[in-house]
């Protein structure tokens, strides 16, 4: 069982929370700065060594009951679970973000908050408040905004296939986040264990997909060093989800870590020299502006 929000430091899951946020946007513009030179199933194989290394680094720093153990195996199923939709949900963002300007895709598929308290309504029975069905309307509008908007022009991508894999990705990390809440409510929870859970779920869901599409053709130090450093972030803003979602209150977690697209539009902007329409910022506004009212 979780422990109490109310009587654990704001700065026990606020410091890895902000430190989620700044991994996931740095690392996700830096994906796309590199993508041309790495395909997006050797990021995935990437992605699932770099997760292991942080995770299984992070349980063997700290102490946690046996993973099979059978108080815990429901727990286990439901971490496993949790990070197979996690691994789709990866699969689906390094195919969209290939296709489309990232300040848009990672928006869209990072407006996962919305679904999240969706999901949290509907099958863990959490009630909400009005101004949380405002900031879920904002958010969803604001998604659909951005899947109808047309191109700049300004930029090579124009392959509209982007739009329904960032959508499905959102669907999956809604999912992964709502099983994430629901398995820190059972018996033998522990972040240390659901490290570990990350990793299987990850090898399970990216690495068979890594494996059978990202095997083929040279590994050259370049593309270790321009694949490590992003996937080495992502790990990191994962492990700073799993402590953060474990101490604080996760109707605040999710959507403040959710909320990092507006680094890594900074990054598009200044770095990859990103060019969006008025109307697609207004979309990303509506997003972001959800993503905020949901912590609320």
């Amino acid at each position: 069982m979780s422990p109490n929000t109310a009587t654990v430091p704001v700065l026990v899951w606020l410091t890895p929370a902000l430190s989620a946020l700044l991994l996931y946007g740095f690392g996700q513009g830096l994906v796309k700065k590199w993508i041309g030179e790495v395909s997006p199933a050797r990021f995935c194989l990437y992605y699932v060594l770099a997760n292991s290394v942080v995770n299984i680094g992070f349980a063997l720093t700290h102490e946690h009951p046996a993973l099979l153990a059978a108080g815990g195996r429901q727990f286990m199923e439901f971490g496993v679970l949790a990070y197979l939709f996690d691994g789709m949900a990866w699969i689906l963002y390094f195919q969209s973000v290939v296709l489309g300007p990232v300040a848009i895709v990672g928006t869209l598929s990072a407006a996962y908050p919305a679904l999240t308290i969706i999901f949290a309504r509907v099958f863990l029975g959490e009630a909400l408040t009005p101004l949380q069905y405002f900031a879920v309307t904002l958010v969803i509008c604001g998604g659909l905004g951005l899947s109808y908007a047309p191109a700049s022009g300004e930029g090579p991508a124009t392959n509209r296939r982007w739009i329904p894999f960032a959508l499905l990705a959102l669907l999956g990390w809604g999912t992964s986040n709502t099983l994430i809440k629901y398995a820190y409510s059972l018996p033998a929870a522990n972040e240390a264990n659901f490290a570990l859970c990350s990793s299987i779920g990850g090898a399970l869901s990216l690495g068979v997909f890594g494996l059978l599409r990202g095997r083929q053709g040279p590994h050259t130090l370049r593309q270790w060093v321009h694949s490590f450093v992003p996937m080495g972030m992502m790990a990191g803003g994962s492990l700073g989800l799993i402590i953060a979602a474990h101490h604080g209150p996760i109707s605040i977690v999710t959507p403040l870590i959710g909320a990092y697209p507006v680094v890594t539009i900074i990054f598009a902007a200044l770095v990859l020299k990103e060019r969006i329409s008025r109307l697609q910022y207004a979309c990303i506004g509506a997003t972001i502006t959800g993503m905020i009212l949901c912590s609320i």
